[in-house]
């Protein structure tokens, strides 16, 4: 099943981008349909999945590099099965949301699905060769995505996106040979790794090798100082890239964190996790205040990634802290951090997408061009209210119900941090409640009046994944039952 769901978008990019070609609207009715088979096969994943069999479920495993102990192996635990199906629907919405595809219909959509393929391919691995071989993949990816169909600067913002993550990427590289070398024989299978810990007891060596992985981790996460790159990506790139960048390739950069840095390398991960801890909430602050002066609304978006992305490492910060965090903690931290992956992917995906139709209809990205947009465009002002309240973590919300599990595993061992880290709610809810008044509620201004509402497959695409994070944050038990599941496993509790 799992082969499947790589297989079908693979199929998809091929047939479109080398096909015959067809009409543009042909050509997004079946690309989203090669797009949404993934989905359906993670469903089927979700229905028999068993909260009491072991850690990875519906493994599949075929020889590929038998000298170096590479294989094509994939399956998954309930963080890896949660962000990949997050990911998945995103990618159908993104194939459909409406932009200028500038007569490239056939290339956009194949790209998108090249993308998806690796995307799922870097989640529902267990095989840490062919874990960066997706990682670097996905790079290829988005770099063609911005470069041909995104905005005015689009070029200098690819190359930009491109050489600051395939730097870290080859960083990574080098850690992750440090961690398979110290094996032997040598394997790049996650199980094994996961079971033997090689380098543990290594000193320095274990250190260096993290280094290594966390470095090219966090440039893809990002956190600052290494996010850079980010906010030119984000301004650049058209809103469905955009909704795919920060709801599925930063994930890569905190999934990895979790199943290689963390499960691959625990006793060193422990040892450095509160300097990682600091680094997460000096991102949170940063991100929060650097968004809180930003006048052009996408900009302003982009810096909240940065905020949540740190809340999502505090939580991975708070799983590994050695004292005095208990295993029921622990399960708490991770649970955590899983559903902020999903979360932002969801929430900020939606606040990316609505940046996309704001300026469709208003060619502008400055907030202070607008204003009084409530009595006129009434589905786009409700989607970005839910979108916004979402953010900054109000209850009922799937962004509660994560962060409310990261500060509190945070407050247990580290108050200080929690308590520093807890102004970047203070801070997003401002930024946000600014963002809404000056464009939504705030003196009509003249071109308001020509504003149109949201379309029929915009509004749908919404009250998807805004639906989607209503459900996680009033009924998050059924998710939260099998990341705990997961974490028992990791914790070795179970």
């Amino acid at each position: 099943m799992l082969s499947a769901c790589l297989l079908a978008p693979l199929i998809g990019a091929a047939l479109l981008g080398w096909g015959p070609k067809l009409s543009a609207r042909a050509t997004l009715t079946l690309g989203a349909a090669f797009a949404a088979l993934p989905l359906v096969g993670l469903a089927v994943v979700w229905a028999r999945f068993d909260v009491n069999g072991p850690l990875f479920q519906d493994v599949t495993e075929l020889p590929w590099i038998p000298a170096l102990g590479a294989g094509y192996r994939l399956g998954v635990d309930a963080v890896a099965l949660l962000v990949a199906s997050v990911s998945a629907l995103l990618f159908v919405i993104a194939i459909l949301y409406p932009i200028d595809h500038r007569e490239r219909t056939g290339s956009y959509v194949a790209w998108l699905l090249f993308l998806e393929a690796v995307s799922l391919g870097l989640f529902l691995t267990l095989d840490l060769l062919m874990f960066y071989v997706c990682f670097d993949l996905s790079l290829v990816g988005m770099y063609f995505l911005i470069a041909i169909w995104g905005h005015e600067d689009r070029e200098r913002a690819a190359l930009k996106f491109i050489l600051y993550t395939l730097a870290g990427s080859l960083v990574m590289l080098l850690g992750i040979l440090s961690l398979v070398l110290a094996r032997d024989p040598i394997s790049f299978d996650m199980r094994v790794l996961i079971a033997e810990q090689p380098l543990a007891g290594t000193g320095l060596r274990a250190s260096l090798s993290l280094f290594a992985i966390v470095f090219g981790l966090l440039v893809k996460t990002p956190l600052v100082p290494l996010h850079t790159w980010l906010p030119a990506a984000h301004v650049e790139a058209p809103a469905p890239v955009s909704a795919i960048l920060a709801g599925v390739l930063l994930k890569m950069g905190t999934y990895g964190l979790l199943r290689v840095a963390y499960a691959c390398m625990r006793e060193s991960f422990a040892q450095y996790a509160a300097w990682l801890g600091v680094l997460a909430v000096i991102s949170i602050v940063y991100g929060a205040l650097v968004a809180l002066g930003q006048s052009h609304i996408k900009r302003r978006i982009a810096y909240t990634s940065i905020t949540h992305m740190g809340y999502t490492v505090l939580g991975i910060a708070a799983l590994a802290w050695p004292t005095p965090v208990n295993a029921a903690l622990r399960r708490l931290a991770l649970s955590g951090a899983a559903l902020e992956m999903a979360a932002h992917g969801l929430i900020t995906s939606a606040l990316f997408l609505l940046t996309g139709s704001l300026y469709a209809r208003g060619h502008s990205f400055d907030m202070h061009a607008y204003g009084g947009l409530m009595q006129r465009v009434p589905r786009l002002t409700a989607a970005m209210i839910v979108a916004s309240f979402a953010s900054l973590g109000l209850p009922g919300l799937a962004g509660f119900v994560a962060e409310f599990q990261i500060f509190s595993a945070a407050l247990a061992s580290r108050p200080w941090l929690a308590a520093t880290a807890l102004l970047g709610v203070l801070i997003t809810a401002a930024l946000f409640l600014q963002l809404l008044q000056v464009v939504f509620f705030g003196s009509e201004a003249d071109h308001a009046r020509k504003l149109t509402d949201l379309g029929p497959i915009e509004t749908a695409s919404l009250a998807l994944l805004l639906g989607a994070s209503v459900y996680m944050g009033i009924a998050p038990g059924f998710v939260i039952e099998l990341l705990d599941a997961t974490a028992s496993h990791l914790l070795g509790t179970n």
